[in-house]
């Protein structure tokens, strides 16, 4: 089966463009599109897409707000990546703080898109850009450093978490350690459970906004 996207940007222009690029992959199918947040949830609720490529500035309802009202109240939400013209607009680190799975730059070249696609719907998320990495770090709170602290990550999971942080997946984590996938997943799945983090994004934020991780 395909993967199915939702294509939600105010520019009839861009959702094109993403349009021609992402159907013309064997592996990947447009089930939608949208103007603006505001229509995001009926539509989600209707199509049931793997993936919801976001823009983050729309008149009516931002990516932000909508990227929650996905996750609050759509069981078994799909994934949300974020597409936008500035790397380092605050909005795409709220939005990533707000569970988005991902960023693209709306200036991408198709095969970046293709795989920015491909990688969020399989669960894992992008590296961040220089930029966001350096907002997450500015962000930081002595809240973010204490719950890290509280989390007691051990020995390898904080070796499998800076991994994370660089954007490397759990088969790049996995030959990186010289360890077994299985091992690298069991062991990712303890970091965000320890994290209380809703998937890999949300414990990279964290592993950047407690100092864990240090932007550069």
């Amino acid at each position: 089966m395909p993967f199915t996207v939702l294509l939600v940007d105010d520019e009839p222009l861009v959702r094109a463009g993403l349009r021609a690029v992402l159907e013309a992959q064997p592996d990947i199918e447009v089930v939608g599109e949208a103007g603006d947040g505001a229509a995001v949830i009926p539509l989600v609720n209707r199509l049931r897409p793997d993936v919801v490529a976001m823009d983050v500035r729309m008149p009516l309802m931002d990516g932000i707000e909508a990227t929650r009202l996905v996750l609050r109240t759509v069981p078994d939400p799909p994934k949300i990546l974020v597409v936008t013209t500035f790397e380092n607009d605050e909005y795409v680190y709220e939005a990533l703080r707000a569970g988005a799975d991902g960023f693209l730059l709306k200036r991408a070249r198709p095969a970046e898109i293709v795989h920015a696609v491909r990688l969020v719907a399989e669960g894992e998320s992008l590296l961040f850009p220089a930029a966001v990495r350096q907002l997450a770090a500015e962000y930081g709170t002595d809240k973010a450093r204490a719950a890290l602290d509280r989390a007691a990550l051990t020995d390898r999971e904080s070796a499998v978490l800076r991994l994370m942080a660089r954007g490397l997946s759990n088969a790049e984590i996995a030959a990186t350690l010289v360890v077994g996938l299985e091992t690298v997943k069991s062991h990712v799945s303890s970091v965000l459970a320890k994290l209380g983090a809703r998937d890999r994004t949300q414990a990279v934020i964290a592993a950047y906004e407690s100092g864990f991780v240090a932007p550069g």
